[in-house]
């Protein structure tokens, strides 16, 4: 029964001792430097995030003035442009985005 014992008290010592490694790499990826987040776009990137920013808002609001005072944009803030563009009844068209996109581009 002791041998039982020892034998589970030395397992919990070797998980306890892996629990303790765990914080030194966590500490080390904290330290990493985090990756650039992804260039705004029309095809990836949320209405409400667009226009959150206020530099990529300036540009939506260029290309599709009032997109953010919808009275719908509570049920379309979280689509990108690209899903938003079939719902919108050709308010929004092909060249817009190609406009707005461009735009967006330039943005750093």
């Amino acid at each position: 029964m002791n041998k039982m014992l020892a034998a589970g008290l030395a397992g919990l010592s070797m998980s306890f001792g892996a629990l303790a490694a765990a914080p030194v790499l966590a500490q080390d990826a904290a330290a990493a430097p985090a990756a650039a987040p992804a260039p705004a776009s029309v095809d990836a990137t949320p209405v409400m995030q667009l226009v959150d920013n206020p530099t990529t808002k300036a540009v939506v609001d260029k290309h599709i003035p009032q997109l953010a005072s919808h009275p719908a944009y509570d049920q379309f803030k979280e689509m990108t442009l690209k899903q938003l563009q079939p719902l919108s009844q050709g308010a929004i068209t092909d060249e817009m985005l190609v406009a707005l996109q461009s735009d967006l581009d330039k943005v750093k």
